[in-house]
């Protein structure tokens, strides 16, 4: 039947902002940006892995009515919506020092888990991110 996962979707209240924060801040690469006319589709990856997109999208026609989609940015603005996003990294410690030197906010910092060392974020929308060393 399926052979990958290729998409996953997260919504932001600014696209120009989501650039910023996961290409400028946690290193991420723009895969497309695209203006599809009905709304801007604009993806990002992993930097070496295209094959796994995020959509960065912002709530809005076509998917959702005005109405609907102004109560969802509302909701992901109380951090009440937000969608989770989990990272793995090779070494937990030295990534957070290095976003937290790029004024990356953490929820939690690096702790030892018997799956291994993650931490946890917010972006600047209420998405939670986390990310994780997996024990060797």
């Amino acid at each position: 039947m399926f052979t990958a996962i290729t998409h996953s979707q997260i919504y932001v209240l600014d696209q120009d902002e989501a650039i910023d924060f996961y290409v400028g801040k946690l290193g991420l690469e723009v895969n497309t940006d695209a203006d599809l006319g009905i709304m801007r589709w604009l993806t990002v990856s992993v930097p070496g892995h295209p094959d796994r997109e995020i959509l960065l999208e912002r709530p809005g026609p076509p998917r959702l009515s005005e109405e609907t989609a102004e109560q969802v940015r509302e909701l992901l603005t109380k951090g009440a919506t937000g969608g989770y996003l989990i990272f793995g990294t090779d070494d937990c410690r030295k990534t957070y020092e290095t976003l937290k030197a790029k004024g990356v906010e953490f929820t939690e910092e690096p702790t030892e888990r018997p799956y291994g060392i993650d931490c946890a974020l917010r972006d600047p929308f209420g998405n939670s991110i986390r990310f994780t060393q997996p024990k060797a």
